[in-house]
């Protein structure tokens, strides 16, 4: 196998843009790492008890909401543990390995695309859920619910938002890989 120095995700470059790579590099990872741990943790701890007033009989009904009252909630949950996980343990790996194999390098190239789409599916999920907690659905009945739990909504979100980000900076990973493919490949003039 051929051998190449691990710069911005394996791209064999010159001693200053691999260095510049691996920092941009290691720099996205430690970003996404923190951003979906952040999420995670702010979904995993969020729960709201609210009493609602209902009007006959005149009574007062306690209302809860917790994260794994909803699937799109719990593989939101379970989507961002996974990157943050994938995130530290590529960092290490990366930091670890200057020097690796091509196919190491597009190993990694792939699994950050994985990510990203494990990602994104999660936040949509979650936000489809979440828009009808906001808003609700006329057609189908179904009340909004966010008037009555906001605080709970309102984390929620914070860490779909959290979560986009990570996702934004995922994508930044393997668009970083195939530019310098671009650069190194690309016919001169």
């Amino acid at each position: 196998m051929e051998r190449s120095e691990y710069c911005v995700e394996g791209i064999e470059r010159g001693n200053k843009g691999c260095k510049m790579g691996s920092i941009c590099d290691s720099i996205l990872r430690v970003l996404a790492l923190l951003l979906t741990l952040a999420a995670a943790i702010l979904i995993g701890v969020n729960r709201q008890t609210k009493f609602v007033s209902v009007l006959f009989p005149p009574v007062d009904v306690e209302a809860k909401a917790k994260w794994y009252y909803l699937s799109a909630l719990v593989y939101l949950l379970v989507a961002n543990v996974a990157a943050s996980a994938y995130a530290a343990i590529s960092t290490l790996v990366v930091l670890a390995t200057r020097t690796a194999d091509i196919g190491f390098a597009q190993t990694i190239i792939i699994f950050d695309v994985v990510i990203v789409g494990l990602l994104f599916s999660a936040n949509g999920a979650a936000l489809a859920v979440g828009i009808i907690g906001y808003k609700g659905n006329s057609h189908l009945q179904w009340n909004k619910v966010c008037n009555v739990v906001d605080n709970f909504c309102d984390r929620i979100a914070i860490s779909i938002v959290l979560s986009l980000v990570a996702s934004f900076a995922f994508i930044v990973l393997p668009s970083l890989a195939v530019l310098s493919l671009q650069k190194k490949f690309a016919p001169r003039n």
